[in-house]
């Protein structure tokens, strides 16, 4: 009994183990995840009628606007902060009104992103810095970055189907 015992606790740490290395991405995959989040952002910025760019469906939550906003100024913001970004050559509290000053904001958000974590060596994004989401690693922030840039694209993705309008496709890879 203990024999099988000791079998199963094995086992059991083993797909564990195997999980968990599974679960983490190289840099170069996680990059073209990256490109894959900015093309969504931009195709569901594309998909909202310029009329219902300040559409929100309560008076409490952000505007569509400001959701998409939002999520390219946290993600500038979050890479100078937090992940050792350099000076940016735009504003990164910039109000962008129109499509066309959306997908701008976005595209130079994205890219600031962008360079800020592919300049990192491992040794600098396997490193805890303290943020407001408590000691993490600079890793765990620039998923951080993704998952919230995600949820804000998620809201806005949600205020287009609210309107009747079929949102962009799901995006993978």
């Amino acid at each position: 009994m203990k024999k099988i015992t000791t079998h199963i606790m094995f086992t059991v740490l083993a797909f564990f183990a195997v999980s968990i290395c599974q679960a983490q991405v190289t840099m170069d995959e996680f990059a073209a995840k990256w490109e894959s989040s900015r093309q969504f952002t931009l195709e569901t910025v594309d998909k909202m009628p310029d009329n219902l760019l300040d559409y929100r469906p309560h008076p409490s939550s952000m505007s569509f606007k400001e959701q998409i906003t939002h999520v390219a100024a946290a993600i500038a913001g979050l890479s100078k902060g937090f992940m050792l970004g350099g000076d940016m050559d735009f504003d990164p509290q910039a109000k962008p009104q129109t499509k066309a000053e959306l997908k701008q904001f976005i595209e130079q958000c994205y890219a600031y992103g962008k360079k800020t974590f592919s300049s990192l060596s491992e040794a600098q994004l396997s490193e805890e810095i303290d943020s407001f989401a408590g000691k993490v690693t600079r890793r765990q922030m620039l998923g951080l970055i993704d998952d919230h840039a995600t949820h804000h694209r998620g809201a806005a993705v949600s205020y287009i189907r609210a309107n009747g309008i079929e949102p962009p496709a799901f995006r993978g890879l």
